[in-house]
């Protein structure tokens, strides 16, 4: 059966109660704040106006989000492969979701709000010291906070080492890609695609 409307999907899990319903917070406090200054990694949410939806994951040094105030974050848009996927949603609906994870900790924090493209000198001057300064920031204003509860990554074990698979048993980006779009080129091995990239970081 379809569940096609909120009436019967709750007829089947029913409603959050006590914390998990009361969890949501309007704006930053010291625990999430804590949580972004720790975090080297989230996943950026985002949707265009026909409503295609997006997510890709953001990276750098522990705390490379700056906390402006309890209301607002600035993200660096570090260099990327120019597809901009999701500043292109970004101007279209201005909303996003993040999903920020800390190696070692199996709970995440949730932020959704609203988003801004950014090239304020202020805004950039933020990051002037990194190797590759952004061309741009994100401007988010925080409207919903709440942590996640561990069970996702406890059942994962994500940060478990005797999970982790040797990276030389998987396909290359490059096989991959090779495969998906139906092409030959040469295909770059995993030590030349980490060279290549590392210029960019």
């Amino acid at each position: 059966m379809k569940i096609s409307n909120e009436e019967n999907l709750r007829a089947i899990y029913g409603w959050p109660k006590g914390r998990a319903e009361k969890k949501v917070l309007p704006s930053l406090e010291q625990h999430s704040r804590h949580f972004i200054q720790t975090s080297p990694f989230f996943v950026l949410s985002s949707y265009d106006k026909a409503g295609k939806v997006d997510a890709s994951p953001r990276g750098g040094d522990a705390g490379f989000v700056y906390i402006e105030d309890d209301n607002h974050l600035i993200v660096p848009d570090s260099k990327g492969n120019n597809r901009v996927d999701s500043l292109v949603n970004i101007v279209e609906t201005g909303r996003v979701g993040m999903l920020f994870l800390i190696p070692g900790v199996d709970e995440t924090l949730r932020i959704n709000g609203q988003a801004e493209i950014r090239t304020d000198e202020a805004f950039l001057a933020l990051f002037s010291s990194e190797k590759n300064p952004p061309k741009s920031c994100l401007y988010i204003r925080v409207e919903e906070v709440f942590l996640h509860c561990a069970k996702a990554l406890m059942r994962s074990k994500l940060w478990d080492q005797d999970k982790q698979i040797n990276r030389a048993d998987f396909p290359t980006m490059g096989r991959m890609l090779n495969e998906q779009l139906g092409t030959n080129k040469r295909e770059e091995t995993q030590e030349e695609m980490v060279q290549r990239y590392l210029p960019d970081l």
